[in-house]
């Protein structure tokens, strides 16, 4: 799938990164795991020279393009004056008064480097509120890589036994044994399960945790009401509320799955959109919880202010307050999945679209996904199949079928029209 520096450099890489890679969602496989020279807009080049429309942005980070002009301009411009320092600058406040401004429910703010931690230091915040240790979680879902809710979220699902009564599975060895019983887990959009779960555990539960979505497991959607029964059920049993927006905020909409779903939780998360790539998150909500931080409570970080990061979301935001970037993405992302939609159903193959058009996904061979036991029993051989033979003519999405399919401000129609010229030739050759 991808030419002779390429398998040199995995290789040369393997001997001194394992698995070749510095995270274990870079690693594809030997012989298919791509390496990358260079990106710029939509699009990246391989280390054999081949250019790809690029669907994967990073993850989810890249909301304007790769390398943007007026975002990197204001890093350089930035970085000049200094890298990290160990006091507290003007740009950071500026950064965090737009979070405020855009998000409904976000009042209070604090800056960190990553997802992970973002999500960390809220649990934290959190328990310490509260007052509880246990936190609930939904399978599927993705917030980080600490201990605390790396359970239930890749392992095969019948490992997590009747959906009555869930076995929370840890993601990774090395997670102690005693994490679990900090930790329940539940099926996404399980209605009855959280009520009854809430009636057991309600007043022992010092958080419940979710994405809007699920952000790696095909975007796929919350229920109508879901989100609103958990924002009513954990303020009748006094627990916080945290919306995990690592890739939904600043993505779906200017103030995230806050503003397009109308709900607030407690606190919420941030990271991906925020900086268009540069190494920034946050964590806020509201100021009775916020305020509670540095007053027996820790949280903090050498790097938390670091002036690329800052820089960087300072002109992410700026951009997209300014210009109709997000409603110019969800124009051309709706376009794409309904055009895949339309080539799917057009062939014969049922297809479950899932997610939103700036971030989304399809489970083949599905009518309706509602939880990752449902996506588990799509055709994944096919996307595989499909996403393979795509790489081959110069589309590239993930090639784990969990993660979606993410759009930059970039990708323009002309983007939009030849992945779906690709898409309509590779479905036709599955067929045959």
């Amino acid at each position: 799938m991808f030419g002779s520096k390429t398998l040199a450099l995995q290789k040369r890489a393997q001997e001194i990164i394992p698995l070749g890679v510095n995270s274990n969602f870079r690693y594809w496989g030997d012989g298919i795991t791509p390496y990358v020279e260079k990106a710029k807009g939509a699009y990246l080049w391989d280390v054999d020279g081949r250019k790809y429309i690029d669907y994967r942005m990073a993850f989810g980070p890249i909301i304007l393009g790769h390398s943007y002009d007026d975002v990197d301009q204001k890093v350089i411009e930035e970085i000049q004056k200094g890298i990290l320092f160990a006091m507290t600058g003007e740009l950071e406040v500026a950064v965090v008064e737009m979070i405020i401004e855009m998000a409904p429910a976000v009042e209070m703010v604090r800056l960190a480097c990553s997802g992970t931690e973002a999500t960390m230091h809220a649990i934290r915040v959190a328990r310490a509120y509260t007052g509880r240790d246990l936190i609930l979680k939904f399978e599927g879902n993705y917030h980080g890589f600490h201990d605390h809710t790396l359970w239930s979220t890749y392992a095969p699902v019948e490992a997590y036994g009747n959906r009555r009564s869930p076995i929370p599975v840890p993601g990774s060895s090395g997670i102690p044994k005693s994490m679990r019983e900090f930790i329940i887990t539940l099926p996404f959009n399980d209605f009855e399960g959280f009520e009854r779960v809430m009636r057991s555990y309600g007043e022992q539960i010092a958080a419940v945790i979710s994405e809007p979505c699920q952000g790696n497991c095909a975007a796929i959607n919350p229920q109508d009401g879901f989100l609103a029964l958990i924002r009513k059920k954990t303020e009748e049993y006094g627990c916080v509320f945290i919306l995990d927006e690592v890739k939904t905020g600043f993505r779906i909409a200017n103030g995230g799955a806050q503003e397009y779903y109308n709900i607030k939780p407690d606190l919420a998360t941030y990271a991906k959109a925020l900086g268009n790539g540069y190494p920034i998150a946050a964590f806020g909500g509201k100021k009775e919880i916020m305020s509670i931080i540095g007053h027996g409570v820790a949280q903090g970080g050498t790097y938390t202010n670091n002036k690329p990061g800052v820089a960087g979301a300072y002109a992410t935001l700026s951009l997209l307050k300014s210009k109709p970037i997000l409603k110019t993405i969800e124009h051309r992302g709706q376009r794409l999945m309904d055009g895949l939609r339309d080539i799917f159903e057009d062939n014969g193959f049922p297809v479950a679209m899932t997610g939103y058009p700036a971030m989304f996904s399809f489970s083949l061979g599905m009518d309706a996904v509602t939880c990752q036991r449902d996506w588990a029993l799509s055709d994944h051989v096919m996307y595989l199949n499909l996403v393979e033979k795509a790489i081959e003519r110069g589309i590239m999405p993930d090639h784990d079928p969990r993660e979606p399919w993410f759009l930059s401000y970039s990708h323009s129609d002309a983007d939009v029209d030849e992945t779906l010229n690709v898409y309509a030739e590779i479905v036709k050759e599955v067929k045959m």
